[in-house]
């Protein structure tokens, strides 16, 4: 089926995002295999429809592993040569719905949905390695056993890592004969397969997966002992000689790295810039594809002669991939590609729904659990300076987890203010004497996304800058970043644009912030990725990733409560 034809079968069903098909097509050769891909990043456990912007696609709702399943069901039916694909992040930084069972529930939602390989992200390395051979060939956490009361069977797909290993003379013999790692036990050896090889249609196609070779920097040093991270681009170019060797000619990599296009259109590459770049230049001719992820962006571009896809993030969206590939040489002579929108006009997949339903009494009863108190109500109204005093709280507490130098050594916290999603309300506000619970269903409602912590260094004028970046909106809706305890500045909305902030009025515990000064500064992955379109960010350098922001804000909660909203003043609007 070609893919014209397939792009009007899928629009009846109601499935295509309005797009271009991107990418390099030849004349068709008179025998060929039509073989589609359809791929997937950054899934990081959403089997509930993600809220607020992290669940739409524009202004489209989308996302949900019952719909994100449903696509790919539908799209799967318009070639029986069909292979289901992840650039990796497909657990940590999940909600409660899975992160409560160690993401157990977020692999047996991509075991359902029909998953065949994953390249392993930086988030699934959270817990450790030795977790995630664990996620991988099953068995009861070592700690808190199957808390649903099943057997958990492992993931029915395969993960790759070509350009990760494991040195076991680093390692405790425990922890090594508890992980099944395979190697030898006095020499560095691969954590998972660097490559796998499928023949579909008659054809073979070889998949290499990569992790950004910046994984540590970003991942607790402790999760990581004996690993070594490698260039991405040498690893993918060794492989696809092996590859090559037997006899491959078609080649896919899937890694967990990626850039972001200059715009928000799924389908663009306009402007693009990003670390996948470099890399895809540096890899070898014999790669066609690159499935990227980790940047949470959308985007099919062509690099290199090379097609380089992203499918943003959250299950909002899939990336269809089509291939036509010379039955008699075994290479590609078409390529293309399209972001598809996992909206929720479909009915959900009965699969997905049976899992969900199935963890959700288990995280409702955790749900219930009280991890503070209130003293006054806490919420999301702003004051004339854009301050609340929810938001300044989840600052501080972002700040308080971050600021050892072992944990980043942040001096500033910033929360965006669209990742605080409600309001924390005592029912009889400031009785006096009287204090609220907050449980952790109450907490997750207000920090529901997942998101995590990452302690980055700013010179004092990008953290000035940054600020700027808050007004460069329409009038009247800036994104005023949440500040921490500590930090101050004003700004003078009557100044030209870019000129907004007082620079004299910056400082941190009372010193003025000079231009050179070199600041860490705590804020969400969901910022430093150029959400909310903060675009200094790209500046930032030395991350280092101190928790999930939710288990950040818990932990405060428990140490400070009973809670009030504090002092304004941190912001001043000048006349």
């Amino acid at each position: 089926m070609t893919p014209e034809s397939r792009v009007l079968r899928a629009s009846a069903v109601g499935l295509v995002m309005a797009a271009s098909w991107v990418g390099v097509t030849a004349e068709r050769p008179p025998a060929v295999v039509d073989v589609q891909l359809l791929a997937i990043n950054d899934f990081h456990g959403n089997l509930e429809p993600p809220s607020g912007s992290n669940g739409r696609i524009g202004q489209t709702l989308a996302g949900g592993a019952e719909f994100m399943a449903a696509h790919l069901a539908a799209l799967k039916t318009t070639n029986p040569n069909t292979v289901i694909v992840s650039a990796g992040d497909n657990i940590g930084a999940t909600p409660l719905i899975s992160s409560l069972f160690h993401d157990e529930p977020s692999i047996e939602s991509l075991n359902a949905a029909g998953m065949q390989i994953s390249a392993v992200g930086n988030h699934e390395l959270d817990e450790g390695w030795w977790e995630l051979r664990r996620i991988a060939k099953g068995g009861c956490h070592p700690t808190d056993g199957c808390q649903d009361g099943t057997p958990y069977d492992g993931a029915r797909f395969e993960f790759l890592a070509a350009n990760i290993t494991l040195d076991p003379r680093k390692v405790a013999p425990k922890v090594l004969k508890a992980s099944g790692w395979k190697g030898k036990r006095n020499q560095p050896g691969p954590l998972f397969p660097a490559s796998t090889v499928m023949k579909i249609g008659g054809v073979k196609i070889g998949f290499i997966g990569l992790t950004l070779e910046g994984a540590p920097q970003i991942v607790m040093p402790s999760a990581l002992t004996g690993l070594a991270f490698h260039p991405e681009a040498a690893a993918a170019n060794a492989e696809a000689e092996v590859l090559r060797r037997k006899g491959v000619r078609t080649i896919v990599v899937l890694i967990h790295e990626g850039g972001v296009p200059g715009d928000n259109d799924p389908n663009g590459c306009r402007d693009f810039t990003g670390p996948i770049v470099p890399i895809v230049e540096a890899m070898s001719d014999d790669i066609d594809i690159v499935v990227s992820g980790h940047t949470h962006r959308s985007y099919v571009c062509t690099i290199a002669g090379k097609l380089v896809t992203s499918a943003e993030s959250y299950s909002r969206l899939v990336t269809d991939i089509d291939l036509q590939i010379d039955r008699r040489t075994g290479r590609v002579v078409s390529k293309r590609a399209r972001n598809v929108a996992a909206t929720r006009d479909v009915p959900p997949q009965a699969d997905q729904t049976r899992i969900i339903e199935h963890y959700r009494p288990f995280s409702a009863k955790v749900g219930g659990r009280q991890v503070g108190s209130l003293a006054a109500s806490l919420d999301r109204r702003d004051n004339p300076a854009g301050e609340t005093a929810l938001g300044e709280m989840v600052a501080d507490a972002m700040l308080d987890a971050s600021s050892e130098p072992a944990r980043g050594g942040a001096q500033v916290a910033l929360a965006n203010p669209g990742g605080v999603r409600a309001d924390l309300m005592h029912p009889m506000d400031t009785a006096a004497g009287v204090a609220a619970p907050v449980t952790y269903a109450d907490a997750a409602s207000v920090l529901p996304f997942g998101n995590i912590t990452v302690v980055m260094t700013l010179t004092g004028d990008a953290l000035v800058r940054l600020l700027e970046e808050q007004f460069d909106r329409v009038p009247g809706r800036w994104t005023m970043l949440q500040v921490s305890k500590g930090f101050s500045y004003a700004f003078n909305p009557s100044k030209p644009a870019g000129e907004w902030i007082d620079r004299a009025s910056v400082t941190i515990n009372g010193r003025p912030v000079l231009a050179t000064d070199r600041v860490r500064v705590a804020s969400l992955d969901f910022v430093w990725n150029g959400g909310d379109r903060f675009t200094v960010v790209k500046e930032a350098t030395d991350p280092v990733t101190t928790g999930e922001a939710l288990e950040q804000f818990v932990a405060y909660l428990g140490r400070h409560s009973p809670v009030s909203p504090g002092p304004r003043g941190r912001v001043r609007r000048l006349p």
